[in-house]
Protein backbone atom coordinates (compact mmCIF):
# COMPACT_ATOMS: atom_id res chain seq x y z
CA UNK A 1 0.00 0.00 0.00
CA UNK A 2 2.99 2.71 0.60
CA UNK A 3 5.31 2.92 -2.09
CA UNK A 4 8.54 4.76 -2.12
CA UNK A 5 7.46 7.49 -3.45
CA UNK A 6 4.70 7.98 -0.98
CA UNK A 7 7.14 8.87 1.59
CA UNK A 8 9.41 11.28 -0.90
CA UNK A 9 6.17 13.50 -1.53
CA UNK A 10 5.28 13.65 2.73
CA UNK A 11 8.86 14.23 3.73
CA UNK A 12 9.08 16.85 0.49
CA UNK A 13 5.62 18.50 1.65
CA UNK A 14 6.45 18.66 5.55
CA UNK A 15 10.23 20.11 4.68
CA UNK A 16 8.38 22.51 1.58
CA UNK A 17 5.94 23.80 3.96
CA UNK A 18 3.23 24.02 0.52
CA UNK A 19 1.82 22.11 -2.05
CA UNK A 20 3.26 23.93 -4.84
CA UNK A 21 7.09 23.48 -3.67
CA UNK A 22 6.72 20.25 -2.55
CA UNK A 23 5.62 19.75 -5.89
CA UNK A 24 8.66 21.05 -7.85
CA UNK A 25 10.62 19.34 -5.07
CA UNK A 26 9.35 16.02 -6.48
CA UNK A 27 9.12 16.67 -9.53
CA UNK A 28 5.53 16.40 -10.24
CA UNK A 29 2.58 18.73 -11.12
CA UNK A 30 0.31 20.31 -8.14
CA UNK A 31 -2.35 18.43 -9.52
CA UNK A 32 -0.75 15.34 -9.68
CA UNK A 33 0.57 15.74 -6.07
CA UNK A 34 -2.79 15.96 -4.89
CA UNK A 35 -3.66 13.41 -6.40
CA UNK A 36 -1.24 11.01 -4.99
CA UNK A 37 -1.73 11.79 -1.60
CA UNK A 38 -5.39 11.57 -2.11
CA UNK A 39 -4.95 8.27 -3.78
CA UNK A 40 -2.50 7.11 -0.68
CA UNK A 41 -5.25 8.72 1.67
CA UNK A 42 -7.73 6.49 -0.12
CA UNK A 43 -5.71 3.25 0.20
CA UNK A 44 -5.29 4.04 4.12
CA UNK A 45 -8.79 5.10 4.17
CA UNK A 46 -7.35 8.45 6.77
CA UNK A 47 -6.03 11.73 5.58
CA UNK A 48 -2.88 12.65 6.11
CA UNK A 49 -2.90 16.21 6.99
CA UNK A 50 -5.18 18.94 8.00
CA UNK A 51 -6.09 20.76 4.99
CA UNK A 52 -5.75 24.35 4.63
CA UNK A 53 -3.44 25.22 7.59
CA UNK A 54 -0.32 26.70 7.31
CA UNK A 55 2.42 25.23 7.77
CA UNK A 56 0.90 22.20 7.26
CA UNK A 57 0.06 20.15 9.90
CA UNK A 58 0.05 16.18 9.42
CA UNK A 59 -2.77 14.10 11.53
CA UNK A 60 -1.66 11.44 13.85
CA UNK A 61 -1.13 8.99 10.75
CA UNK A 62 1.04 11.21 8.72
CA UNK A 63 3.36 11.84 11.54
CA UNK A 64 3.69 8.12 11.20
CA UNK A 65 4.48 7.43 7.72
CA UNK A 66 6.77 11.04 8.55
CA UNK A 67 8.73 8.46 10.90
CA UNK A 68 8.66 6.09 8.18
CA UNK A 69 10.02 8.36 5.48
CA UNK A 70 12.92 10.05 8.36
CA UNK A 71 13.96 6.20 8.78
CA UNK A 72 13.91 4.68 5.48
CA UNK A 73 14.88 7.29 3.28
CA UNK A 74 18.33 7.78 4.38
CA UNK A 75 18.86 4.01 4.11
CA UNK A 76 17.96 4.23 0.57
CA UNK A 77 20.12 6.98 -0.02
CA UNK A 78 23.18 5.52 1.28
CA UNK A 79 22.22 2.00 -0.28
CA UNK A 80 22.05 4.00 -3.74
CA UNK A 81 25.35 5.78 -3.00
CA UNK A 82 27.12 2.71 -2.43
CA UNK A 83 25.58 1.19 -5.28
CA UNK A 84 26.51 3.95 -7.92
CA UNK A 85 30.76 3.42 -6.32
CA UNK A 86 30.26 -0.14 -6.72
CA UNK A 87 29.25 0.33 -10.66
CA UNK A 88 32.24 2.44 -10.74
CA UNK A 89 34.68 0.42 -9.37
CA UNK A 90 35.56 2.69 -6.71
CA UNK A 91 33.78 0.74 -3.11
CA UNK A 92 32.78 -3.01 -2.46
CA UNK A 93 33.68 -5.57 -0.13
CA UNK A 94 36.62 -7.77 -0.92
CA UNK A 95 36.42 -10.86 1.79
CA UNK A 96 39.63 -13.07 0.87
CA UNK A 97 40.09 -16.63 1.85
CA UNK A 98 42.64 -18.69 1.18
CA UNK A 99 43.73 -22.83 0.91
CA UNK A 100 47.59 -22.08 0.86
CA UNK A 101 49.49 -22.41 4.03
CA UNK A 102 52.04 -20.15 2.01
CA UNK A 103 50.84 -17.64 0.12
CA UNK A 104 50.63 -15.69 3.31
CA UNK A 105 54.29 -14.08 1.64
CA UNK A 106 53.26 -12.71 -1.00
CA UNK A 107 49.31 -12.48 0.23
CA UNK A 108 50.25 -9.90 2.97
CA UNK A 109 52.47 -7.82 0.68
CA UNK A 110 49.49 -7.52 -2.01
CA UNK A 111 47.06 -6.51 0.27
CA UNK A 112 49.17 -3.80 1.37
CA UNK A 113 49.60 -1.96 -1.40
CA UNK A 114 46.06 -2.55 -2.43
CA UNK A 115 44.84 -0.86 0.40
CA UNK A 116 46.55 1.99 -0.38
CA UNK A 117 45.01 2.33 -3.49
CA UNK A 118 41.65 1.68 -3.01
CA UNK A 119 41.01 2.49 0.90
CA UNK A 120 37.32 2.69 0.53
CA UNK A 121 36.77 -1.30 -0.62
CA UNK A 122 36.52 -3.35 3.02
CA UNK A 123 38.83 -5.92 2.97
CA UNK A 124 39.01 -9.18 5.55
CA UNK A 125 40.94 -12.17 5.54
CA UNK A 126 39.98 -16.23 6.50
CA UNK A 127 41.82 -19.26 6.50
CA UNK A 128 39.74 -22.01 4.19
CA UNK A 129 41.37 -25.04 6.30
CA UNK A 130 38.62 -25.95 8.46
CA UNK A 131 35.17 -25.27 6.22
CA UNK A 132 34.60 -25.40 2.76
CA UNK A 133 35.41 -21.80 0.74
CA UNK A 134 33.95 -22.82 -2.57
CA UNK A 135 30.37 -23.15 -1.30
CA UNK A 136 30.91 -19.72 0.81
CA UNK A 137 32.03 -18.09 -2.08
CA UNK A 138 29.47 -19.02 -4.31
CA UNK A 139 27.29 -18.24 -1.53
CA UNK A 140 27.94 -15.04 -0.88
CA UNK A 141 29.92 -15.27 2.06
CA UNK A 142 33.15 -15.11 0.29
CA UNK A 143 34.25 -12.72 -2.45
CA UNK A 144 37.92 -14.00 -3.47
CA UNK A 145 39.11 -17.35 -2.85
CA UNK A 146 43.27 -18.26 -3.30
CA UNK A 147 43.16 -22.02 -4.47
CA UNK A 148 45.51 -24.58 -5.84
CA UNK A 149 42.14 -26.86 -6.39
CA UNK A 150 39.27 -25.36 -8.73
CA UNK A 151 36.16 -27.11 -8.66
CA UNK A 152 33.52 -26.50 -11.83
CA UNK A 153 30.72 -24.55 -10.19
CA UNK A 154 28.14 -22.50 -11.63
CA UNK A 155 28.41 -19.08 -11.20
CA UNK A 156 32.34 -19.23 -10.25
CA UNK A 157 35.15 -17.76 -12.06
CA UNK A 158 38.62 -18.63 -12.20
CA UNK A 159 41.74 -16.68 -12.91
CA UNK A 160 45.47 -18.39 -12.93
CA UNK A 161 47.44 -16.26 -10.77
CA UNK A 162 50.89 -18.38 -11.60
CA UNK A 163 52.56 -21.48 -11.51
CA UNK A 164 54.74 -22.96 -8.85
CA UNK A 165 56.81 -26.93 -8.89
CA UNK A 166 56.08 -28.17 -6.01
CA UNK A 167 59.67 -30.04 -4.53
CA UNK A 168 60.40 -32.24 -2.04
CA UNK A 169 62.17 -30.84 0.81
CA UNK A 170 64.65 -33.23 2.35
CA UNK A 171 67.13 -33.31 4.73
CA UNK A 172 70.91 -32.59 3.78
CA UNK A 173 71.89 -36.22 4.87
CA UNK A 174 68.71 -38.03 3.47
CA UNK A 175 69.20 -41.13 1.17
CA UNK A 176 67.23 -39.57 -1.74
CA UNK A 177 69.20 -36.86 -1.84
CA UNK A 178 71.46 -38.99 -4.61
CA UNK A 179 68.31 -39.30 -7.09
CA UNK A 180 68.09 -36.71 -9.62
CA UNK A 181 63.84 -37.11 -8.97
CA UNK A 182 61.79 -38.64 -6.71
CA UNK A 183 59.77 -41.65 -7.36
CA UNK A 184 56.34 -41.88 -6.08
CA UNK A 185 57.69 -45.46 -4.56
CA UNK A 186 60.44 -43.35 -2.98
CA UNK A 187 58.23 -42.57 -0.29
CA UNK A 188 56.75 -45.46 0.23
CA UNK A 189 59.18 -46.21 3.33
CA UNK A 190 58.64 -42.07 4.45
CA UNK A 191 57.51 -39.67 6.91
CA UNK A 192 55.23 -36.99 4.89
CA UNK A 193 55.09 -34.28 6.77
CA UNK A 194 52.30 -31.67 5.59
CA UNK A 195 49.76 -29.14 6.31
CA UNK A 196 46.75 -29.80 8.36
CA UNK A 197 44.32 -30.56 5.11
CA UNK A 198 42.67 -33.49 4.12
CA UNK A 199 44.92 -35.36 2.01
CA UNK A 200 42.30 -35.03 -0.99
CA UNK A 201 43.57 -31.28 -1.23
CA UNK A 202 46.94 -32.09 -1.46
CA UNK A 203 48.13 -32.32 -5.09
CA UNK A 204 51.38 -34.74 -3.76
CA UNK A 205 48.72 -37.12 -2.86
CA UNK A 206 46.19 -36.85 -5.45
CA UNK A 207 48.72 -35.66 -8.27
CA UNK A 208 51.91 -37.90 -7.32
CA UNK A 209 50.89 -40.69 -5.31
CA UNK A 210 47.16 -41.48 -5.34
CA UNK A 211 47.93 -42.63 -9.30
CA UNK A 212 50.79 -44.72 -8.73
CA UNK A 213 48.79 -46.40 -5.23
CA UNK A 214 50.94 -45.52 -3.10
CA UNK A 215 50.93 -44.54 0.40
CA UNK A 216 53.67 -42.88 2.41
CA UNK A 217 55.12 -45.09 5.64
CA UNK A 218 53.63 -42.32 7.85
CA UNK A 219 52.34 -38.72 7.98
CA UNK A 220 52.27 -36.10 10.50
CA UNK A 221 51.28 -32.49 10.26
CA UNK A 222 52.59 -28.83 10.95
CA UNK A 223 50.57 -25.64 10.58
CA UNK A 224 53.92 -23.11 9.36
CA UNK A 225 56.49 -23.98 6.69
CA UNK A 226 59.18 -22.63 8.94
CA UNK A 227 58.07 -25.77 11.16
CA UNK A 228 57.72 -28.08 8.32
CA UNK A 229 61.21 -27.28 6.90
CA UNK A 230 62.61 -27.52 11.02
CA UNK A 231 61.17 -31.23 11.04
CA UNK A 232 62.68 -32.04 7.72
CA UNK A 233 66.25 -30.53 8.65
CA UNK A 234 66.37 -32.87 11.74
CA UNK A 235 65.70 -35.88 9.42
CA UNK A 236 61.75 -36.16 11.15
CA UNK A 237 60.00 -36.84 7.57
CA UNK A 238 60.03 -34.88 4.38
CA UNK A 239 57.62 -32.79 2.96
CA UNK A 240 56.53 -31.63 -0.74
CA UNK A 241 56.45 -27.59 -1.01
CA UNK A 242 56.16 -24.54 -3.17
CA UNK A 243 59.75 -24.20 -4.66
CA UNK A 244 59.86 -20.71 -3.85
CA UNK A 245 58.66 -21.20 -0.65
CA UNK A 246 61.57 -23.04 0.22
CA UNK A 247 64.14 -20.95 -2.01
CA UNK A 248 65.27 -19.06 1.26
CA UNK A 249 66.24 -22.79 3.12
CA UNK A 250 67.71 -23.84 -0.29
CA UNK A 251 70.06 -20.39 -0.37
CA UNK A 252 71.15 -21.00 3.31
CA UNK A 253 71.79 -25.10 2.40
CA UNK A 254 69.62 -25.69 5.42
CA UNK A 255 67.85 -28.47 3.82
CA UNK A 256 67.89 -30.06 0.16
CA UNK A 257 64.46 -30.60 -2.44
CA UNK A 258 64.28 -32.89 -5.59
CA UNK A 259 61.83 -32.72 -8.13
CA UNK A 260 58.49 -35.01 -7.61
CA UNK A 261 58.75 -37.37 -10.93
CA UNK A 262 61.12 -36.60 -14.25
CA UNK A 263 59.30 -33.92 -15.56
CA UNK A 264 58.48 -31.93 -11.64
CA UNK A 265 54.75 -31.71 -10.65
CA UNK A 266 54.04 -28.43 -11.38
CA UNK A 267 51.02 -26.73 -9.83
CA UNK A 268 49.07 -23.53 -10.90
CA UNK A 269 47.27 -21.05 -8.22
CA UNK A 270 43.90 -19.70 -8.77
CA UNK A 271 41.93 -16.81 -7.51
CA UNK A 272 38.34 -17.81 -7.59
CA UNK A 273 35.25 -15.30 -8.15
CA UNK A 274 31.56 -15.20 -8.66
CA UNK A 275 30.90 -14.30 -12.19
CA UNK A 276 29.28 -11.21 -11.50
CA UNK A 277 32.77 -9.45 -9.56
CA UNK A 278 35.03 -11.01 -11.95
CA UNK A 279 35.06 -7.45 -14.35
CA UNK A 280 34.71 -5.08 -10.90
CA UNK A 281 37.78 -2.36 -11.60
CA UNK A 282 38.89 -2.92 -7.87
CA UNK A 283 38.49 -7.11 -8.21
CA UNK A 284 40.87 -6.43 -11.72
CA UNK A 285 43.14 -4.50 -9.84
CA UNK A 286 43.53 -6.81 -6.91
CA UNK A 287 44.64 -9.67 -9.15
CA UNK A 288 46.76 -7.54 -11.27
CA UNK A 289 48.48 -6.00 -8.25
CA UNK A 290 48.86 -9.96 -6.55
CA UNK A 291 50.78 -10.71 -10.60
CA UNK A 292 53.04 -7.83 -9.93
CA UNK A 293 53.96 -8.74 -6.32
CA UNK A 294 54.55 -12.29 -6.76
CA UNK A 295 56.33 -12.44 -9.93
CA UNK A 296 58.68 -9.59 -8.47
CA UNK A 297 59.05 -11.41 -4.93
CA UNK A 298 58.86 -15.38 -5.78
CA UNK A 299 61.60 -16.90 -6.91
CA UNK A 300 60.71 -19.86 -9.43
CA UNK A 301 57.67 -19.58 -10.63
CA UNK A 302 56.30 -18.77 -13.84
CA UNK A 303 53.32 -17.34 -15.96
CA UNK A 304 50.03 -19.73 -15.93
CA UNK A 305 48.46 -19.80 -18.98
Amino acid sequence: MIELRHLKTLSALRDAGSLVEAAERVHLTQSALSHQIKDLEERLNCSLFIRKTKPICFTSAGQRLLALADDMLPMIRNAERDIARLAGGAAGRLNICIECHSCFDWLMPTIDHFRQNWPEVELDLSTGFTFQPLPALARGDLDLVITSDPEPRSGLHYVPLFSYESVLALSRQHRLIARKFIHPRDLAQETLITYPVDPNRLDIYTRFLDPENIEPADQRTAELTVMMVQLVASGRGVAALPNWALHEYLERDYVAARPLGEKGLWCTLYAAMREDQKNADFMVDFLNTAREVTFRNLNGIRAAS
